[in-house]
């Protein structure tokens, strides 16, 4: 009867052990897939800030100077939480919300809300019917390559009105994607520890105070 008691505890104790050994690689794994996830919003972001930086290098370097851009200050990362537009307003805010949303697979929501503002600013009207298929190519069509999730009436709708195309033909597709981004996906981006890590303030050393 001791014996058999005896390896019960034995057994109890030996899947204990296996339990907290899994749970230790389970926490050890997820804290390699947070610093990945990180590591790569990081990548993603210094690639859109060159990006969108590249025509304002150019400029910066016909008058013989090379501007370097830096990460956002904490203060300016703060701002962003305050309101959507803010955020959309600012070109860091706007490339990290890019990253962001490239990192949850759903990048084709922002890229049609900047080409129907691309749209609504241009002028010639050949450029304006051209540019109305190519977002209806892109992002409307069924099976489009960066198809958004808009409702079959708004779709129908906006291949009608593309044949004679306008500056709103694209607005009420535009608002129903800003509302979603707004709505979840911003709320999202503010709570993630890509934008936790941009407002943190660095600590400032001894040797900075130094100088």
């Amino acid at each position: 009867m001791q014996s058999a008691v005896f390896l019960a505890l034995q057994h109890d104790g030996g899947r204990m052990e296996r339990g907290r050994r899994r749970s230790e690689a389970e926490e050890a794994e997820k804290g390699r897939m947070k610093r990945t996830i990180i590591k790569d919003w990081k990548t993603r972001l210094s690639y859109f800030l060159q990006n969108s930086s590249n025509s304002t290098k150019m400029k910066s370097k016909k008058v013989g100077k090379h501007r370097k851009y830096f990460r956002p200050s904490p203060e300016e990362a703060q701002l962003w939480s305050e309101a959507f537009d803010e955020l959309l307003a600012n070109k860091y805010g706007l490339a990290a919300f890019r990253a962001f949303l490239k990192s949850e697979f759903c990048e084709e929501n922002i890229e049609f809300w900047l080409a129907c503002e691309d749209f609504k600013k241009t002028k010639s009207p050949q450029k304006l019917t051209s540019k109305a298929k190519k977002i209806y190519n892109d992002f409307i069509e069924k099976e489009a390559p960066k198809e958004i999730n808009i409702d079959f009436q708004t779709k129908n709708m906006i291949a009608q009105n593309i044949q004679e195309a306008t500056h709103t033909c694209f607005s009420a597709a535009q608002k129903r994607v800003y509302s979603l981004m707004e709505n979840n996906s911003y709320p999202r981006f503010l709570e993630s520890e890509f934008y936790q890590e941009l407002c943190k303030k660095t600590p400032i050393t001894r040797a900075a105070q130094g100088t």
